[in-house]
């Protein structure tokens, strides 16, 4: 059961963004009537392409499918809520499809080995209320805004926009494609983190000097790497210290070492069953 709800989840978001152009085109196109026929074809563009793009993301399992996705389902809901279409109902369904843990697990582990398996981690607290969806307006607004405005005649406007939306629209995909790239993957030889904002490098720790892997106790002392993130952490003991180098922001970096640390995946569970089958101790 739970693996056919795990490879239910990507053929759901396809066909709830299928759908989204037929409940969308007449309102839309209504709500472009009176807009000058430069900008009209321009807007009528960029839905399009955007759609497109997103279809095709939703059929290729990696990371950056999956930033592309959760942008492009988030931009179908604002754009059909600022058209007073009903087609927002069909956006609001992508998106929570599109957030939900197994469509990240498909996406991350589409290119991974056949004897690895990814598990994301959550999207950092202070991120996950603000930024995150601030970053993901910028990477459409901008671009779309100023291409339209040009279009349209409106080049005073619409060439600084352009430019500076681009701008902001590049910086924010690259902030919104590390946390697409943050994850926990079990290997043969144990687990690896790989959290490109916690750790300067991902980090191997080998099954023989694991003791166990588990819920985190609520009075735990152990290294936080779950970056202030909401859920369920698990903590990691191991029966000697690890090296590993800690980002600390800023191109700041810290080296040491630890035999406890704390971790937060989005689906804890499964990590905890997925160790139990690979014969890695869990408490």
């Amino acid at each position: 059961m739970r693996v056919w709800i795990d490879r239910s989840v990507p053929w759901a978001l396809r066909v709830a963004w299928a759908l989204l152009p037929i409940a969308a085109g007449s309102g839309l196109a209504h709500r472009l009537d009176g807009w000058n026929t430069g900008a009209r074809t321009a807007a009528s563009l960029l839905l399009w392409a955007g759609w497109a793009t997103v279809a095709v993301a939703t059929c290729v399992a990696t990371p950056i499918s999956l930033a592309v996705a959760r942008v492009g389902v988030a931009a179908g809901v604002g754009v059909t809520a600022a058209a007073r279409t009903p087609a927002v109902i069909v956006a609001i369904v992508a998106a929570a499809i599109a957030a939900r843990p197994e469509a990240a697990e498909w996406f991350v582990n589409g290119p991974a080995y056949a004897n690895e398996r990814r598990f994301p981690l959550r999207v950092p607290g202070p991120v996950a209320f603000g930024p995150l969806w601030l970053a993901s307006a910028l990477v459409v607004v901008g671009p779309a805004e100023g291409i339209i405005l040009v279009a349209g005649g409106h080049y005073v406007l619409g060439v600084p926009v352009l430019v500076v939306g681009a701008a902001l629209a590049y910086f924010s995909a690259r902030s919104l494609y590390v946390l697409t790239r943050r994850w926990v993957v079990f290997v043969p030889a144990g687990l690896v983190l790989h959290d490109p904002l916690a750790l300067v490098d991902p980090v191997l720790f080998e099954r023989p000097v694991i003791e166990t892997l588990r819920a985190a106790p609520a009075d735990t002392d152990s290294l936080d790497l779950t970056q202030a993130a909401l859920g369920l952490a698990v903590e990691l003991v191991l029966l000697d210290k690890v090296p590993m180098v800690r980002n600390l922001g800023r191109k700041h970096a810290e080296a040491g070492s630890s035999a406890r640390l704390l971790f937060t995946p989005t689906r804890p569970g499964r990590v905890l069953a997925e160790a139990a089958e690979r014969r890695i101790p869990v408490g």
